[in-house]
């Protein structure tokens, strides 16, 4: 029994996963072990979910989901429609998921577009919403772009609020009208027709209240269409991009409107409520990237973002507050199963975000797919594919330069993962053959094959390079024509968006590099974790976060009560032994994003000398950002001078919560 109609459908699916039917059973042909007889004793009541709408936006679908429902779902109309939503709403209740942004991109007509649509979300109980940039439901690129003169027998006018009002007004009425009697939360704001700018006026103030007047505006239709007060029904405002400028310029919002703060579209939150925020009736959400198409440079190929960052960035948008709506950009949803699973399992209950949790969680997966037997292999050939993404994931190879021994270091865990991929795969039983190559034989094999292709070239190993790049197309032909006997023809793209890093380009140094002011090898590396002294402060605890960052294991602080903000009485110190000379310290850290007032700061002072400060916060869309994002790290700088061979101390401080610091490299300075 259920409390309402989904959670109905909720203990089903749940009780349908004790008996050992994997969330994945149709979206990767998870098939179940054959069993003789079940038994249930007992009984179960389940708390509630600790996020109360947790949702995907389907993303970016124009080499993947879209060309493979044409062709095997809803073929008569060779789009995205309801026979696939269908399947991907059954998906979406066996993981426990209520919500979602449907498809959107000019590949796919509007998810209203097909009237059946919004009827199989009914059906599901499923709620439906509209990304950042479709305010009020309505998928402009097809919508106002494409399709208005077929709806209203004209054709529109300029996407101005401040010039073209009425027509704008009445199309987002319109569809009000339309959609009031289903499931909604409404996404409200205006941006461009796409995933732009608001156009207007240039001078921000008056941007900023046009988009005041809009905003207005829009609970106007909803209090009309809907006979009650706007803040009776469901809306969010997500402040993405250039839009969270002008939510900081002071921007006034209606008490009752959820506030969704999005990642910077790699995985860092970028802002989360303050206290006097935290208060606000409608709560706080996060819209957070598992895929993206953008810069610095997308990665719609494979899906790298560990459950050690998700939950690390979700715990602490939990514990600011940001916990009513979740909303993961899946992409395809293949091949992001194992963390869109994870995403959603730790949105039904907090606990599982836990540092330990966390870590633990791969093993949990590959148990309940793979048996307990074969799990601690899969687990390790999934965490040091996590491993090899955090400091350059696949698509990002082409625009780092890496040392001589961090190249070596990486074919090593390369080859052993090759190694470790040949020594199970026939351990695999039969009807999980097709589901072991989706979640873990292509993923981790491409990662490789492409790491491989990008050293060779850069090597002048063509042939190599031509080898690598042809083993990635025979398993993405099997992925596409062999595997579940073709069921999957045309969801796997191994070139999406056709760009430089998927071709063969005659040097990849031809792609934009984010370059490292430090080319050499550091003469030492000390890995944070591995302290020789520790001492927490008093209000936190220093605590190791394993698989998470470019060595895999960071430390930060775990607050032990809200609203801390003191923790210089705690530090961890390392020694090591130096010959006289001059000498850089680089600190390296979590590329995360400052929780309070632009600071993200840590204190190292060296030999008993000068403390030394360092902040490495870093505004998003910045060009340190964006060298940050694509190397897995941000860092600061400290240099300093050893007289004659002597032992070297570290002292280290966390200055501000949120801060993750991964290694401490010291290199010589010529």
């Amino acid at each position: 029994a259920g409390s309402y109609r989904r959670g109905t459908a909720f203990g089903l699916f749940h009780l349908s996963r004790l008996m050992g039917v994997s969330p994945f059973v149709w979206w990767a042909d998870v098939l179940p072990e054959k069993k003789k007889s079940l038994w249930v004793s007992g009984q179960y009541i389940s708390a509630s979910p600790s996020v109360q709408f947790r949702g995907i936006f389907i993303n970016d679908e124009d080499w993947g989901l879209q060309p493979w429902a044409a062709k095997k779902m809803d073929t008569a109309i060779r789009d995205i429609g309801p026979k696939t939503y269908a399947r991907v709403f059954e998906l979406m209740l066996r993981l426990k998921a209520n919500y979602i942004w449907p498809a959107m991109h000019p590949c796919t007509k509007a998810f209203y577009y097909y009237k059946d649509n919004p009827k199989v979300a009914d059906d599901y109980a499923i709620i439906v919403g509209g990304s950042h940039c479709e305010p009020m439901l309505r998928n402009n690129v097809f919508e106002w772009s494409e399709n208005y003169a077929a709806e209203y027998g004209k054709k529109p006018g300029e996407w101005r609020y401040d010039l073209n009002k009425d027509q704008i007004y009445a199309y987002w009425d319109d569809r009000i009208k339309e959609a009031k009697n289903y499931e909604n939360v409404y996404t409200i704001g205006m941006r461009g027709v796409h995933d732009g700018s608001m156009p207007g006026p240039k001078d921000p103030d008056a941007k900023l209240s046009l988009l005041q007047q809009v905003i207005s505006d829009q609970r106007k239709i909803l209090q009309d269409q809907y006979g009650r007060a706007p803040g009776e029904v469901p809306q969010i405002f997500v402040p993405y991009k250039e839009v969270l400028s002008l939510y900081r310029r002071g921007l006034k919002l209606d008490d009752d409107i959820t506030i969704i703060w999005p990642d910077d579209n790699h995985g860092y939150i970028r802002q989360l409520p303050n206290e006097k925020e935290q208060q606000r009736k409608g709560g706080h959400g996060v819209y957070y990237h598992l895929s993206y198409w953008g810069s610095p440079h997308d990665y719609l190929w494979l899906s790298t973002i560990s459950p050690s960052l998700i939950a690390y960035e979700m715990r602490k948008a939990w514990k600011a507050g940001a916990g009513k709506l979740w909303v993961f950009n899946v992409g395809d949803i293949k091949p992001a199963e194992p963390e869109l699973q994870y995403a959603m399992d730790m949105a039904w209950d907090i606990r599982l975000s836990s540092p330990a949790q966390a870590f633990l969680y791969t093993h949990n997966w590959a148990k309940e797919i793979f048996g307990a037997e074969l799990a601690p292999q899969i687990t390790e050939i999934r965490n040091q594919y996590y491993l090899l993404a955090a400091s350059a994931k696949p698509e990002h190879l082409g625009m780092v330069l890496f040392t001589e021994q961090q190249r070596t270091e990486r074919e090593k865990i390369a080859a052993g993962l090759l190694v470790s991929l040949d020594n199970i795969r026939e351990k695999i039983p039969a009807r999980l053959k097709d589901a072991w190559f989706q979640l873990v034989e292509y993923p981790v094999t491409s990662a490789v094959r492409m790491q491989e292709k990008i050293f060779a070239l850069r090597s002048g190993q063509l042939e190599k390079a031509i080898a690598a790049m042809a083993h990635i197309h025979q398993l993405t032909r099997k992925y596409n024509e062999t595997i579940a006997n073709g069921k999957w023809s045309g969801i796997m793209s191994d070139h999406p968006r056709d760009l430089a890093i998927f071709k063969m380009p005659v040097h990849p140094d031809s792609l934009k590099l984010i370059r490292d002011t430090l080319h050499n090898n550091p003469v030492v590396v000390l890995n944070a974790a591995d302290w020789s002294i520790k001492q927490s402060p008093k209000e936190a605890l220093l605590t190791r976060y394993h698989g998470l960052g470019i060595n895999g294991i960071g430390v930060g602080l775990e607050l032990l009560r809200k609203g801390v903000t003191d923790f210089s009485d705690g530090y961890t110190s390392y020694y090591t032994s130096l010959e006289a000379g001059n000498y850089r310290l680089r600190v390296k850290c979590l590329p995360t994003f400052a929780i309070a007032n632009g600071q993200l700061r840590f204190s190292v002072k060296i030999n008993q000398g000068e403390v030394n400060e360092r902040n490495v916060h870093t505004e998003a869309e910045t060009a340190r950002w964006k060298q940050n994002v694509v190397n897995g790290f941000s860092y600061a700088d400290i240099d300093f001078d050893v007289k004659e061979k002597e032992g070297c101390s570290i002292e280290l401080r966390w200055l501000d919560a949120g801060l993750i610091i991964n290694t401490l490299e010291i290199y010589r300075l010529q």
